[in-house]
């Protein structure tokens, strides 16, 4: 999990897009990451592995200072937990994405979510908090149906520590920025 601060922001544009997100690890991680792809999924290789906490967000980089204090705070806060990620689910027909169902950890993804999402980024969701792991986006039906039925088997479970921020680059790719240990403020 990265551990640098935040940069000045000199070399960041006046508003950068971030998310925050709790890492599937290795060998679950690339496991997933390689099924995406092979699904054809495009965002396969630039998004790592995860489960979102805080979907993609725009921020001015002025604010960058107190989202550092605020998810240290949040972190802090917080403890450790298990994480069992088993069999798939789908939000079609209202969004063409399949996933792998959070079975263990959901409870602890939605309180994290609620408190990341408040303060200096609090903001209103498209749609309601699911916690899962995408495992195919945006394909066609047949696709996805395939891909629906080949996660079924899919079973994971890792401790998970803490959670990390990442940013958005120009080059389309999601680049894990700070990570944050539960039980460290």
């Amino acid at each position: 999990m990265p551990s640098r601060s935040l940069p000045d922001g000199g070399d960041l544009p006046e508003v950068v897009t971030i998310g925050v997100s709790i890492t599937v690890p290795e060998p679950y991680g690339s496991a997933i990451q390689d099924t995406r792809d092979g699904h054809g999924d495009p965002l396969a290789r630039s998004i790592p592995t995860h489960v979102t906490l805080l979907p993609p967000t725009e921020v001015p980089r002025d604010l960058l200072p107190d989202i550092e204090k605020h998810l240290s705070a949040v972190a802090g806060g917080h403890s450790a937990f298990r994480m069992l990620l088993q069999g798939s689910g789908t939000f079609r027909p209202v969004s063409p994405v399949v996933f792998i169902r959070v079975e263990e950890g959901s409870q602890e993804c939605r309180v994290l979510e609620a408190a990341i999402r408040s303060g200096p980024l609090a903001r209103e969701l498209a749609f309601p908090y699911h916690p899962h792991v995408t495992v195919a986006h945006g394909l066609p039906d047949e696709v996805l149906d395939l891909a629906h039925e080949k996660a079924r088997a899919f079973h994971a479970a890792f401790a998970v520590p803490g959670f990390c921020l990442s940013r958005f680059d120009a080059d389309g790719v999601w680049r894990p920025w700070r990570g944050y240990l539960f039980g460290q403020g």
